[in-house]
């Protein structure tokens, strides 16, 4: 049952990756185009940084596909951890790419680069609104994808969506403002983006090592563990339950108390009801680790 959910949920990474690398590739196209026919240095800006998502979508199909092989002699609990690795890296890119966003805006502010005069065509002003349309709805499908396989990495592929319809966002305001003899608009725009970028990096960060450093589930998930243990036969009470974070997957070790006087192999029982218990009712554990102990 587990194996045929992981491969159904690889299917859905791939699927959903290879609609963004397909959509990014005609969009960057798109806009570097409408930029140079539409005088537009911002639009032409905004094309190159659509044409880097399709990088920051091949980080996550790898990255995917090597978290899902088979545990082997070397790695015996499985290589989950390498998506962890994968969204790192992908909040670093998302990092970068708002930090250079905002210091070109900033720069322009400033007086330390020029701010073009000349007022882009309508065409750049249609390149812009069509990036936030298409851009908004790939961020809502790959963050709907992200949350029903529980990615970690496909999660921060759906914020570099974001960050480019928030990219494109500045641009469109860049160039309203230089339609309507503003210029400067762009600029101030640009560091407002480059806020929301590196927070939602900062956060898709924190959530990568978080999973990386053995970090236990939250209250309510121990809680229904907790009760999902304690209904079953024989369990006479839960003596330590410990779980900790592996990748998307979870891990736990639950010592419960049973009747002393019972035989070897009923207590077994009791200890493999429990296993199965756990891991039937929670997809996200990949292993239940039962020790009984005696009940005085």
């Amino acid at each position: 049952m587990a194996d045929s959910q992981a491969k159904q949920n690889e299917k859905i990474v791939m699927r959903v990756s290879f609609y963004s690398m397909a959509a990014n590739i005609a969009l960057s196209i798109f806009k570097v185009l409408a930029g140079f026919l539409a005088h537009s240095g911002a639009m032409v800006s905004d094309g190159i940084h659509s044409a880097s998502d399709v990088f920051s979508t091949v980080v996550v199909m790898v990255g995917y596909r090597l978290a899902g092989k088979e545990s082997d002699e070397n790695h015996q609990y499985g290589h989950e951890r390498i998506e962890c690795v994968a969204a790192i890296l992908l909040s670093m890119i998302l990092c970068i790419t708002g930090f250079a966003i905002g210091l070109a805006g900033f720069r322009k502010i400033i007086g330390q680069e020029s701010i073009s005069l000349e007022a882009p065509g309508l065409l750049a002003l249609a390149a812009a609104i069509l990036s936030i349309l298409v851009k908004e709805a790939m961020y809502w499908y790959t963050r709907s994808a992200a949350k029903k396989v529980n990615s970690a990495a496909l999660m921060a592929d759906a914020w570099h969506h974001r960050s480019d319809s928030l990219s494109s966002v500045g641009s469109m305001a860049g160039i309203i403002g230089a339609r309507l003899g503003y210029p400067v608009c762009d600029p101030i725009a640009s560091v407002i983006i480059c806020v929301f970028i590196v927070k939602a990096a900062y956060e898709i960060f924190k959530d990568a090592v978080d999973k990386m450093m053995d970090t236990a589930c939250d209250a309510q998930t121990l809680e229904n563990m907790r009760r999902v243990i304690t209904a079953q036969e024989g369990v006479l009470g839960i003596d330590r339950l410990q779980t900790r974070l592996f990748g998307a997957r979870i891990y736990v070790d639950v010592e419960i108390a049973a009747d002393g006087e019972l035989p070897l192999r009923d207590a077994h029982v009791i200890a493999e009801r429990v296993h199965e218990a756990i891991e039937n009712s929670f997809e996200e554990v990949k292993h239940c680790m039962v020790h009984v102990n005696p009940k005085d």
